[in-house]
Order: C-alpha cells, then sequence, then structure tokens
C-alpha cells in the first residue's frame, strides 16, 4: 500500500474566550507516573462519503480548548524538576494523506505492519502527545489514525475524548466536561495504610532487563504474527454456559473469553505443566475511588491473576475463569487507596523501585490483555455515521492480546492475539473448540 503524505500541521485549541490561558504546569499523577510509557494507536474507518478535512480540523480545535493536556506536552516543572504536563497549546499533530487505491482492496483485515502506514511514524522522540493521520482512499472512504502518549490518558479518558471530537464536529455540546488532575485529587488517607505488596505489583526493583524494551521493526517481531479470533454472540453464550455450570451467576462474558484465550495460549505455547503464567490486566479505579467517570488521565492498575499451565490446561474452563475473578474482585476501593498511600508516602523513590509496566517483545509465559469491550470507541461520529470497522494497530508483543466489540454489531467480539508463527497453528486449533 502506496502511501502519499500531503501535509502536515499543528492544531492548536480553539478558546470561544479568545485569549488563550498561560502556560501551566501540572505534576503528573501517581496514576500517570506507573503506567505504561508508549504511544497508543488505534485505526478507525469510515466509508464514503466521509467527512471533510475542514470540519474534522475544526471539531478538534474545539475539542482540544476541553481536553487541553492532549494539546500539550510532557516535561519536568523548572521550579522543583517534578515530571509534569506542559500546557502551552503547542497542538496536536494532524497528517493528511493519499491513497490511490479503494479502500476494500487495500486496508488489512487485522494488524499487519501495514497499518503503521496509516499513523504517523511513531519512532523517535515526539514533541506532540496526540498525533492523527488523516488518510483518503480513492473510493471516498477515510481511515483515521490516531495516537496518544498514554502517560497522558488511559483508554477510558481517550474514548471520552473521541466521542467529545465527533460531537464538536457536528457542532453539538460536549458534555458531561472532562475532569482533569488536580494536585489534591489523590492525597493520601489522614492515617494512611499500606495493606498490599505494591512493592512487587506496580513496582519491582531494578533488574539487568529493565533496558530491554521492544520497537516495531526488532528482530523478535519478525517471527511473531497477531491473529484476529472472532467470537460470534453464540458461541460466547456456550463457553460462558460451559464455564459457569454450578455456579448461581454466570461468569461475565470478559471473564470467560479471557479465560478461554489464557487456556489456548498455554497450550499453544507448549508450557510445562508446572510453569506458571500470569495475566496483566487493566483495572479501572473511577467507580472503586468514587471518581467522576469523565476523570481525564490515568486511574488504572492491575490484577494479576496467576495460574500453572496444569492448572489450566486440566481444570475445567471453569477454574481459569475464577482465578481471573478473584484477582480482579481483590483489586477493589481499598486496594486503589492502599495503592496512593504507598504512592505518595515517598518509598518507592527511597527504595529506587520502578513501574512494572514496562513494554516487551515477548511476554510469555505471561500474558496481557487490553478489554475495549466496555468504550465506545464506535460512537465517534463525524457527522457521516459510526465507523465501519475500528481496531488496534500494529503492535508485535507476543502474548498482548486486545479484545474488542466486532464491527459487525451483533454482540460478537474480536481478539487481536499476537503469536509466534510456529505455535499460530495450535492456537488456531484450540482457540475455537468450546470443550
Amino acid at each position: 500500500m502506496e502511501v502519499k503524505v500531503l501535509s502536515s500541521k499543528l492544531v492548536k485549541p480553539a478558546y470561544n474566550a479568545g485569549a488563550a490561558p498561560t502556560t501551566e504546569y501540572i505534576p503528573l499523577s501517581i496514576f500517570d507516573m506507573v503506567t505504561f510509557r508508549m504511544q497508543m494507536a488505534i485505526i478507525y474507518a469510515f466509508a464514503a462519503p466521509a467527512p471533510s478535512t475542514a470540519a474534522i480540523q475544526k471539531g478538534l480545535a474545539a475539542v482540544l480548548a476541553q481536553y487541553r493536556p492532549f494539546a500539550d506536552q510532557i516535561g519536568v516543572n523548572p521550579d522543583d524538576g517534578a515530571p509534569s504536563f506542559i500546557l502551552n497549546d503547542r497542538g496536536v499533530r494532524l497528517v493528511e494523506a493519499s491513497v490511490d487505491a479503494d479502500l476494500v482492496d487495500m486496508a488489512p483485515a487485522k494488524p499487519t505492519p501495514e497499518l503503521l502506514k496509516l499513523h504517523p511514524d511513531l519512532e523517535g522522540d515526539l514533541e506532540e502527545v496526540v498525533l492523527i493521520q488523516l488518510t483518503r482512499f480513492r473510493c471516498g472512504s477515510l481511515v483515521v489514525g490516531f495516537t496518544s502518549n498514554h502517560v497522558v490518558a488511559d483508554g477510558h479518558a481517550t474514548s471520552n475524548f473521541l466521542v467529545a471530537w465527533g460531537n464538536a464536529t457536528r457542532g453539538l455540546p460536549m458534555d458531561p466536561p472532562p475532569v482533569h488532575h488536580h494536585k489534591d485529587l489523590f492525597k493520601p488517607r489522614s492515617s494512611p495504610l499500606v495493606e498490599h505488596d505494591h512493592r512487587n505489583r506496580e513496582y519491582h526493583w531494578p533488574s539487568p532487563t529493565d533496558d530491554v524494551v521492544g520497537h516495531h521493526g526488532d528482530g523478535a517481531a519478525d517471527n511473531i504474527v497477531i491473529h484476529k479470533a472472532h467470537f460470534t454472540k453464540d458461541f460466547i453464550a456456550r463457553l460462558r454456559a460451559n464455564a459457569s455450570v454450578g455456579r448461581g451467576r454466570p461468569f461475565s462474558r470478559f471473564e470467560t473469553i479471557l479465560a478461554h484465550l489464557w487456556r489456548s495460549m498455554a497450550r499453544a505455547r507448549g508450557l510445562n505443566s508446572n510453569e506458571t503464567s500470569a495475566i496483566r490486566l487493566s483495572v479501572d479505579g473511577r467507580h472503586r475511588l468514587g471518581k467522576p467517570a469523565e476523570y481525564f488521565g490515568n486511574m488504572v492498575l492491575w490484577a494479576f491473576p496467576r495460574a500453572t499451565a496444569g492448572d489450566l490446561l486440566n481444570r475445567p474452563l471453569k477454574h481459569a475463569a475464577q482465578v481471573i475473578h478473584d484477582e480482579v474482585s481483590r483489586v477493589d476501593g481499598a486496594y486503589f487507596k492502599s495503592f496512593i498511600d504507598f504512592a505518595t508516602s515517598g518509598a518507592a523513590e527511597k527504595e529506587g523501585l520502578l513501574p512494572s509496566a514496562v513494554c516487551k517483545d515477548v511476554l510469555c509465559p505471561d500474558v496481557e490483555v487490553d478489554s475495549w469491550l466496555t468504550f465506545p470507541f464506535y460512537e465517534l461520529d463525524f457527522g457521516t455515521g459510526s465507523p465501519s470497522y475500528f481496531m488496534p494497530s500494529y503492535f508485535p508483543t507476543e502474548g498482548m492480546l486486545f479484545i474488542v466489540p466486532s464491527y459487525i454489531g451483533d454482540g460478537s467480539v474480536d481478539a487481536f492475539v499476537p503469536v509466534f508463527q510456529h505455535n499460530l497453528q495450535a492456537f488456531k486449533e484450540c482457540c475455537y473448540s468450546v470443550e
């Protein structure tokens, strides 16, 4: 696929009051500090007739006035050296491009290296927090490649921004407005109580492998393919019934699908029966901490379900689902408050601890999952309707799963699963079996 770049510009916030606010330095929150330092990238496709670039750009400028951190930069406060958001209205990088072919003939159905051409280059030091590419195809279709720095916002916050961007483009209210971080939002309790082992969950001690961070194009990625597993609504119902036998309340759709994928990967990888596999699973703290759903930033910690390969494969699906359910339940409001008390105590800095959320090329025998089942990504509408499809970009990290609602809209689910090429056939053979 030959993509021709036509222009590149910075889109700055358009403030109704006229004059822009002065530059501010807002310290990163304790949740921003422990999250992944990476650029997330997603791909949208809109069928013809697609919205105009002028309308999209105008809506972007309007929404940035409310979601100002996406138009700014990450740096340090010169007064105290604290990692901070620099609210300076640098702007969002907007790239226009074209492809002299029809989208149906060129766009891959699953993440491949070709997708990297549909959003701006993410290699090197990026000056902007958000980079967007609008690629128009000969048939009139539009692909929107959206990338944002995870340190600024988690998936929940980013999906809220995208819906608001569509509303702004259509001239609709961007309600409710976002709630931004301030220094007193995550204060420790008057009597701090650290009840959990945060040193071995959100943090870890430095090791020689900490600098081994994977990038697109590294050798390890050459043997990794991303399989798109499509689970129909009927298949999911049968999985849930199988997993929930003898249980008063059935497992959730997410718990069931993840348990099934966890077992399928253990089998496809050929893990030894006594080898332990762990899942890194995001848990949203907004409801657990009583914070508004409109909070714009990061408010995520992780659950870490663990099981031996022998237990995963020799015990029924119900066992894996129960392990996931129990571990997520433990990451409750009390757990989040314990983390706040620990993260604000200065212990991590004093002991030289590092965030455990780091990017790697290979996670085997472990798994990491990003579930977007509840995010309103499909509600992005620039005025010509919902996207025809949506998916993550190409992230060739073995074991990093993305679970999203299918674009079909019938309750089916797509899982994007990076596996080693030599494990692909074995994974296919077990991931489509209810047994």
